[in-house]
Parts: structure tokens; sequence; C-alpha cells
């Protein structure tokens, strides 16, 4: 954008407010923040940019506004330059108090060559210099690590090429304090832009995740250890209680026998168990592979409930399957849909009562336009298979079920059960769902029973 004059200095009606307002919002319009990443990927938006970029809005529509009366000829309705004047000043420290309101997110705006004009409380918090150290003294490029911008072409390009592209960019870059310290940081870039639509420069908002990426990075060195020191070990134990339980009948005294059985039943727990962590690690870590090939999703009901037969009866849980007789195909991975019908379909029975009843049902479908499903064909629809795990048992709070699908949750209904768990079923099931681009819903009622329903594309 285009220099303003000087406060009070009128240059083809406009106007530009004295003072550290100007600083702050370097060129008009003011920064916006960035739209918010999908859930779980960036840190929540604050209420504090909630409040920046409603303040932009309005700002940006007021100060249309008032140049168009400052461009009006003469009349009564021509706008006063020093009238006009107070007003942008004004409206510049409304939108100053807005973005020094933000302290735990560095926001700073550049012009196009990568100057800085905008520096906020959180990049003074951050980086450790002030704002008067820095606004149109320094490069944005400045405060990054050189190796890294290096890497990914080099200079201002480097950090602004994706959202040149695409309008926005969000990703981890490397910043360097005054004070020589590392940081990481979540940095959203979005373009800047004059009231024309010319390009004004860039807007950089970034939030310190140094130490939740050290989280994540001793996850899993944690899920590693976890791997190599308990599954290796669980394996050879699972492999010689094999050999000994294979050994002739008279060998093994039967209670021994019933003794080993047990050890093998748990140990087999523990190794799904691990399993489970070790899966949602790659989920975290986006190494999550398919096998897709077509797979008969009657088939795979049919044999979790097999699978699941002995246990149900010995529970007194009564369950019933409704499949196609001519089986139901859909592109995915069998093991991963059978891990998925299998937990939906342990969860059922380990939550059921004696006495209770759980039905697995599995049909053809269509999912219309709107998102709906129904089981008859509608213009526009696509074809899905949904499989419904309905019980009896003992529900879940309606304020809970949203949380069902996280890592180690558990609804309260379930701990005051006794059942024993730790609530990664659930998570396992919804990560394979989505990675098969299907859908999970819940409906239930405290003491009434569950249904959860599988959406899958065919």
């Amino acid at each position: 954008m285009r220099p303003l004059p000087r406060r009070g200095e009128v240059r083809t009606g406009r106007l530009r407010p004295a003072g550290r307002a100007a600083d702050v919002l370097g060129v008009p319009p003011a920064p916006a923040l960035p739209p918010r990443a999908p859930a779980g990927t960036d840190p929540p938006v604050e209420p504090a940019e909630l409040a920046l970029r409603a303040e932009v809005e309005r700002l940006r529509a007021e100060n249309a506004e008032l140049r168009a009366l400052l461009r009006r000829p003469g009349g009564d309705q021509a706008a006063d330059p020093a009238t006009a004047a107070r007003m942008l000043a004004a409206r510049a420290r409304t939108m100053t108090s807005v973005v020094d309101a933000v302290t735990e997110q560095s926001i700073i705006g550049t012009d196009p060559d990568g100057v800085v004009r905008v520096w906020n409380p959180g990049a003074e918090r951050l980086l450790g210099l002030p704002r008067t150290a820095v606004v149109r003294r320094r490069r944005v490029t400045d405060f990054h690590l050189a190796e890294e911008l290096d890497a990914a072409g080099g200079g201002l390009e480097a950090l602004v090429a994706a959202a040149r592209a695409d309008g926005r960019d969000v990703r981890d870059w490397t910043y360097v304090t005054a004070g020589g310290r590392r940081r990481t940081v979540s940095v959203a870039v979005t373009p800047r832009t004059d009231e024309d639509g010319a390009p004004a420069g860039w807007n950089f908002v970034g939030t310190d995740v140094t130490d939740a990426r050290e989280t994540e990075r001793l996850k899993e060195q944690f899920l590693a250890l976890v791997s190599h020191e308990l599954r290796t070990p669980l394996t050879s134990i699972l492999g010689y209680l094999e050999l000994v339980l294979d050994a002739p009948g008279d060998a093994l005294p039967e209670p021994l026998r019933g003794y080993l059985a047990t050890v093998g039943r748990n140990a087999e727990r523990l190794q799904r168990l691990v399993g489970d962590l070790l899966f949602t690690a790659q989920v975290d870590a986006g190494r999550f592979p398919l096998d897709r090939a077509a797979v008969d999703l009657a088939e795979v009901v049919r044999a979790a409930e097999e699978s699941l037969r002995v246990s149900a009866r010995a529970a007194g849980v009564a369950v019933t399957v409704a499949v196609p007789p001519g089986g139901l195909l859909v592109s995915g991975d069998a093991g991963r849909l059978g891990q998925v019908c299998d937990n939906l379909l342990s969860n059922a029975v380990k939550y059921t009562p004696r006495g209770g009843l759980v039905e697995l049902s599995l049909a053809g479908a269509w999912r219309a336009p709107d998102g709906t499903v129904t089981p008859d064909e509608v213009p526009g629809a696509v074809p899905v298979a949904r499989l419904t795990v309905a019980d009896t048992g003992i529900g879940i709070p309606e304020d809970e079920q949203g949380l069902l699908f996280a890592r180690f949750a558990r609804a309260s209904t379930a701990r005051r059960s006794g059942v024993p768990g730790i609530g990664l079923g659930l998570a396992v099931t919804a990560a394979i769902t989505a990675a098969h681009g299907g859908d999970l819903a819940v409906a239930s009622a405290e003491g009434r029973g569950t249904t959860v329903t599988l959406t899958l594309p065919r």
C-alpha cells in the first residue's frame, strides 16, 4: 500500500494518524488473522483473536466509508479533514488496543519486502525485543533460523510462497530470540491487501509450541520403548506358552494347564493394548498405511460375532446378526475394518448386563448431497454401507458423548460399572473410520443402551 501523509496533512483525501497506533497498524487495512485450521492440528483461537478479527472487519468497513466521504467533491456532506483525521486516529487507537490484547501470540505484519510494520506485545514477549527496536528497522526473516529458510528456498519467499499460492499457510518454523534461544512456533501466514485489493505485505501470527512439540517427541520415544521393551518379550512369552500348551494332555496337570491358559489370555490382552498405543502414535505421526482392497463387510461382521460368541455367552448377553445374504463390498483394509467391528461389538457386550441384547445390522444405503443417509436412492446420492451396533447396556450420559472418541476417555457409567478398560478402543475405531472416509455416530441414553452407527463409502 502507498504511504499515507502525516497527521493533518491532506493528500488525495487520505489521512494518517500519528503516534504509536500508526506503528502498530503499519498500513491499513489492519492485519487480519487467518482462519483457524481443522481441530486438532493447530492451537485454539483465543478470545482476543476473535475480537481482533471482528474489529478488523468493522474498521475496514468504516475506513471504506470514510474514504468515500473524503473523495466526495464539495457540498454539505464533504468531510472536514481535521474531523476525519481525529476519526482515523481514534480508530487506530482502538485497533492498537485490540492488537495489544493478544499477548500469548505474536502478531507480526510486514510490507511486501518483509520489513516489519506491526509488532505486538506477544511478539515482544516471544522474541525479546521492543517494538521500537524492530518496526521499520528489521525484517521478519531476521528472526528465523537461517538454515531452515535456506532449506525451504531462502529469504522471505520461503515463508510466504505457500500463502501466496493458497491464500494462507500454517506450519512450524523455528524463531530465534534476541538472546539466541530457539523456539518452535506454529506460524499462520496470510497476505495483506490495501483497500484497492493490491498486495500490501504479509501477516505472521505465531503461537509458541516448543513445549508441545517436545512433549510429542518424548511421547514418540516412549512409544518406541514400549514397542521394543514390551511387545518383543510378549511375543516370546506367547510363543513359549503355545509350545507348552500344545504338549500331550497327560504331560501337564489340568489345573496347571488352566493357569497357563489364563496367563496366555492376559498376555494377549496386554499385547492388544500395546498395539493400540503404537497405532495411535502412528496416526499422530501421519504414518497410518492402509492395505486397500475390495472387502466383504458382511464377512467381517460375521467374523467379529464369531470371535466374541464365547465371551458373549459367558457374559449372558445375546448377540444377533443381520447382514445382506449376498454380502456388501466396500473398499478398505480388511484387517483394520475387522478391528473396528471387533471394538464396537466388544464394547457393546462388555457394557451390557447379563440378560441383555446386542444387535448387529448391516445394510446398503445412500448418502444424499445434504449428508443425510437414506435406505433408498435419491438424485445425487452416493452409495454407502451402514453398520449399526445397538445394545441394551448401561448407556452413556448425554454430556459425555462428545468425548467418547478421545484417547483414554471413559464414560462415568463405565467407570462406575467396574468394567476394566483404558479408553483406547473407540479412539482407534474413530481413526480407522476416518482413514476410510467414513464416519461414526452415537445415540445413547443412560440406563437404556447405546447405538453406534458406522457409515463407510462403497
